[in-house]
């Protein structure tokens, strides 16, 4: 199988999108209809299910169910190292703000901080009971958070590899997380579509928007200004502390599997995938 995963670029904004079929097409639609340049980018042996730009937009990090990273210059088109580590799928790997260290999740229970120029793994997180399914910096890069099958969130110290803390009370596998800008709050999204907003030093919840993405082919605006995170014994449907929807955004009919605001939050990108890549801004 030819296996790929593809840079597009739209307007003055470089997308990376990780492919797991050889099927789909090759080609960006954007407002207009119009194509847009891409580049692929091929090497792996197994489905890519994740891709991050560094912060400068030289290199891009990939990662594999052939439990491989790769790291590929953007300016050469060309793979420069494939890092070896994890026993299982890689299914997130992300840079860290300053870049030069990235960190990775994995089916294998783990989440694992690396250096570009080393091949091994710096540090290895292993504390959760199944899959991490994803992972984020925090910002001043000495925290990373990770999600897992386990219904947990966890907080690590980069420099020693120890758990600080554990957020409990979602009911079903995380998929996502975001950090805000100035490192105070942290979002997590499950497998049955809630979301919790986190203070990561206190607990308590504040905030002002969050944009979240779903399957359901929606793209949701939240109030997240009385927020509060959802304890475990009380019901999901049931609890006056959830997120207030704001909007609701449907696209024609395909899943939205990934968001992000600008850095001026002027917009936010939404990323949809069926039959080809679709970049819809708003």
């Amino acid at each position: 199988m030819d296996l790929w995963f593809g840079i597009w670029q739209n307007w003055a904004n470089k997308v990376a999108v990780a492919e797991n079929d050889s099927t789909s097409s090759e080609h960006v639609v954007g407002p207009n209809g119009g194509k847009r340049p891409y580049t692929l980018f091929q090497g792996h042996s197994g489905p890519v299910h994740s891709a991050t730009f560094s912060p400068l937009g030289d290199f891009i990090l990939s990662s594999s169910a052939d439990t491989t990273i790769r790291l590929w210059s953007t300016k050469l088109n060309a793979n420069l190292v494939c890092y070896k580590g994890h026993n299982y799928p890689v299914w997130d790997v992300q840079f860290s703000p300053a870049g030069h260290y990235f960190a990775s999740a994995s089916h294998d229970r783990t989440a694992r901080i690396w250096s570009m120029d080393r091949i091994q793994p710096l540090r290895i997180m292993a504390g959760h009971l199944s899959d991490v399914d994803c992972v984020q910096w925090h910002a001043n890069c000495n925290y990373i958070a990770t999600g897992s099958s386990d219904k947990t969130v966890r907080l690590w110290d980069v420099q020693n590899g120890e758990c600080v803390r554990i957020f409990i009370g979602h009911r079903s596998m995380i998929l996502s997380l975001a950090m805000s800008s100035d490192g105070r709050y942290m979002a997590s999204g499950d497998e049955d579509g809630m979301i919790m907003m986190w203070d990561i030093s206190s607990g308590s919840c504040e905030g002002s928007l969050l944009a979240s993405g779903s399957a359901d082919c929606t793209v949701k605006l939240w109030d997240v200004t009385t927020s509060a995170t959802v304890p475990r014994n009380e019901e999901k449907n049931g609890n006056p502390n959830r997120l207030r929807l704001l909007k609701t955004l449907a696209t024609k009919s395909t899943p939205v599997y990934s968001l992000q605001f600008s850095r001026r939050n002027l917009l936010f990108a939404a990323g949809a995938l069926k039959e080809h890549v679709n970049h819809t801004l708003h």
